[in-house]
C-alpha cells in the first residue's frame, strides 16, 4: 500500500472532520433569498399598510379614482370617532378579558389532555382521541343554536362567560399539544420523576410543563388571535351594550351610508393590540419554537 491509500479508519476520520467543520459553517442568504422575502414581506404588510392609508384619509377621497396611496391628514380624527362611535373602550377591556380567558384554559387543558392521549396508557385512549379529533369536523354553525338555547337556560345572555365557555378547550389544541409530547417527551423522563417519587402532579408541573413549553407558545398565541377576532358567536351571543371588540365593530357599518374612512379607523384600532401582544412576545415565541427544533 502507498503512503497516499488511506486506511478505511483514517479515511473515516477524515469523513467525519469534513463534516464537523461543514456543519460549523453558518449558511449565508444570497440575493435571491432576499428578494423572495422583501416580496413576501410587503405582500403580507399590504392590508395592514392600506387599512391605515384608508384611516387617514376622508370617505370621500376613498370613494375617488385612483384610490389614494399614501397617508393624509385625518388618521387621529377618525379613530377618535371610531372609538367614541363604536365604545372601543369597553370593548378592548371586554375582549381582553374573553381572549385572555380562553387563552390560559385552552393552553392549560389542551396541555393535559395532549399528554394524557400521548404517555398515559388508560382504555379507550384511541377511540376518545378519534372522537375528538372528528370534533373537528363538525362546523361551528351546527352547535350555534342547541349553545345559545343552553346560555339562555342558564341565564348568560349577553354575558362573557356565554362566550368564554364553549372555549375553555378545543379539540385542535389538544390534537396539537398530544403530537408534539408525542415526540418532545421522552417517556424516560416521566418514569425516572416516578422512580424519584414524583407524584402525577410533580410531574406534570417539573417536566411536562417544561418540556412543551414551545408548542404551549405557540398554542397560545393561536389561540388569542382566534379569540380576539372570533366574531359569529359573539356577535349572537352579546349585546352593544357589552360587546366584544369585533362586535363593537359592527356598530360603525351601520347607517344609510357608512363612513368607510371611520371603519378602517376602528379596524385599524381592533388590530393594534394584536401587533402590539406580537411585537412584545415574538421573539420569546419564535426562540422557543427554535429551543424545542434544536432539542428535537
Amino acid at each position: 500500500m502507498t503512503t497516499t491509500e488511506l486506511t478505511p479508519s483514517h479515511a473515516a476520520r477524515k469523513e467525519r472532520r469534513r463534516r464537523v467543520t461543514s456543519a460549523g459553517k453558518q449558511l449565508h442568504a444570497g440575493p435571491v433569498t432576499y428578494a423572495v422575502l422583501t416580496v413576501f414581506a410587503l405582500v403580507s404588510l399590504a392590508p395592514l399598510v392600506w387599512t391605515a392609508i384608508a384611516a387617514s384619509r376622508t370617505d370621500r377621497r376613498l370613494a375617488q379614482s385612483p384610490p389614494p396611496l399614501w397617508f393624509g391628514g385625518n388618521l387621529f380624527k377618525n379613530l377618535q370617532t371610531a372609538w367614541d362611535q363604536a365604545g372601543l373602550g369597553t370593548a378592548m377591556f371586554n375582549s381582553v378579558i374573553v381572549a385572555g380567558t380562553i387563552t390560559v384554559t385552552t393552553v392549560l387543558f389542551s396541555t393535559l389532555a395532549g399528554f394524557a392521549f400521548a404517555k398515559l396508557r388508560f382504555r379507550f385512549s384511541g377511540l376518545l382521541l378519534l372522537l375528538t379529533v372528528g370534533t373537528m369536523m363538525i362546523p361551528p354553525q351546527l352547535a350555534v343554536v342547541p349553545l345559545y338555547l343552553w346560555m339562555s337556560d342558564l341565564g348568560w345572555s349577553n354575558q362573557l362567560q356565554t362566550v368564554i365557555l364553549p372555549s375553555l378547550v378545543t379539540a385542535f389544541g389538544t390534537f396539537f399539544m398530544r403530537q408534539y409530547l408525542l415526540q418532545a417527551l421522552p417517556s424516560e423522563l416521566i418514569e425516572a420523576a416516578r422512580v424519584d417519587g414524583a407524584n402525577s402532579l410533580r410531574v406534570v408541573w417539573h417536566v411536562v410543563f417544561p418540556a412543551a413549553r414551545p408548542a404551549m407558545a405557540v398554542l397560545g398565541l393561536l389561540t388569542f388571535v382566534f379569540a380576539w377576532n372570533d366574531f359569529l358567536w359573539p356577535i349572537i351571543a352579546l349585546n352593544q351594550q357589552n360587546p366584544t371588540v369585533q362586535v363593537a365593530l359592527n356598530s360603525l357599518g351601520t347607517g344609510y351610508v357608512p363612513d368607510q374612512a371611520v371603519i378602517m379607523a376602528g379596524a385599524l384600532l381592533g388590530t393594534l393590540p394584536l401587533l402590539i401582544a406580537f411585537l412584545l412576545f415574538g421573539k420569546q415565541i419564535v426562540g422557543g419554537i427554535m429551543q424545542g427544533a434544536i432539542k428535537g
